[in-house]
């Protein structure tokens, strides 16, 4: 318990500690004293003499002791112990963002690690713990589109609406100009200077109640930048698909992902494309958009001290009052 306390402890004055050095200077003088004051008379025998012990003899050296404890404690307190706690604040001017993401049936493909669909919350996830005076809000698209959350700074909402994100939700489809109209919706009264969406896809556009183009020119209206990235391997990847029977059997499909529709709607409104064939590519695509948009973010220390010196310093002075009430009492020589 003594250790655990004393590990959460600094010292303020610790140069004190050098009076320990006191100590031994104590003992020696102490000890020397003792032998000065020992008496001795020659007999011609003591076979008449028997050792004679008391309890006073045998805490002789108790007031000495309590003298040490009493200096020990007087230089810990003097060394000013403290418990320190330190806090940060942090302000600044942060960025809405729109997390926009297909939730397709050809998301299950396994080309990433264990889907892409799971492959893409983690890394948005992780994306959102990096993320720290911004407003996040999650989207989600295919046949149809869906507000998950809007925007928070509720970090722990966030992640856990982003892992619980399920295919089959909506109606299959790939209508990536509804995904986009439902972000822009989301962040066009936004009064932050920069706002952002982050659309995530893995096929080409399979119509919809609002075109891509018109989504992008939405978004150019409103001065939202549309980051885009294409999931998904070069040629074919493993897609697991229910046969007649109902058993699960994977079979490789075609990937077909429209990058020049991507690349025009980044380009269109100042964001740019990328293209993620594997999971390390993805984490690395997410801590590229992570650089390119920074937060201003100022971070304020507040460190405060606890004093813990007192007991140290009561102790010392209880110690000193026990010698002195026990070298004028018990203890008490008279001439």
């Amino acid at each position: 318990m003594l250790y655990n306390w004393f590990q959460h402890i600094t010292f303020a004055y610790p140069w004190f500690f050098a009076l320990l050095a006191v100590l031994p200077v104590m003992i020696w003088w102490y000890l020397k004293k003792a032998d000065k004051e020992e008496g001795t008379f020659v007999i011609s025998s003591a076979a008449a003499f028997k050792p004679a012990s008391s309890w006073k003899t045998l805490f002789r050296h108790a007031m000495f002791v309590l003298r040490c404890l009493a200096v020990v404690c007087l230089i810990i307190a003097m060394a000013r112990p403290q418990t320190r706690n330190d806090e940060e604040l942090k302000t600044g001017q942060g960025i809405d963002i729109i997390l926009c993401i297909d939730v397709s049936g050809s998301m299950f493909a396994q080309d990433l690690l264990p889907n892409r669909l799971e492959a893409a919350k983690q890394v948005a996830a992780n994306f959102v713990d990096s993320r720290v005076t911004d407003r996040i809000g999650v989207v989600i698209f295919s046949g149809e589109s869906f507000t998950v959350v809007p925007l928070t700074t509720d970090k722990e909402v966030l992640k856990s609406a982003i892992f619980n994100i399920q295919l089959g939700a909506l109606e299959d489809g790939t209508a990536i100009g509804d995904g986009l109209g439902i972000s822009v919706a989301r962040l066009k009264d936004s009064k932050t200077k920069s706002k952002v969406i982050i659309l995530l896809t893995d096929g080409e556009d399979q119509g919809g109640r609002i075109s891509p183009l018109e989504g992008k020119d939405l978004a150019k209206t409103y001065g939202i930048r549309v980051y885009t990235i294409g999931v998904g391997t070069d040629g074919y990847a493993p897609v697991p698909i229910p046969d007649e029977s109902g058993r699960v059997v994977t079979r490789q499909q075609k990937v077909n992902i429209d990058e020049k529709l991507l690349r025009l709607i980044a380009e269109q409104t100042g964001g740019l494309y990328f293209r993620a064939r594997d999971n390390e590519s993805l984490k690395g695509i997410y801590k590229e958009i992570d650089q390119l948009e920074k937060s201003k973010v100022e971070v304020t220390t507040f460190r405060r001290y606890t004093e813990r010196f007192h007991p140290f310093a009561i102790a010392a002075a209880a110690l000193l009052l026990l010698e002195m009430a026990l070298r004028y009492t018990l203890f008490r020589k008279f001439p």
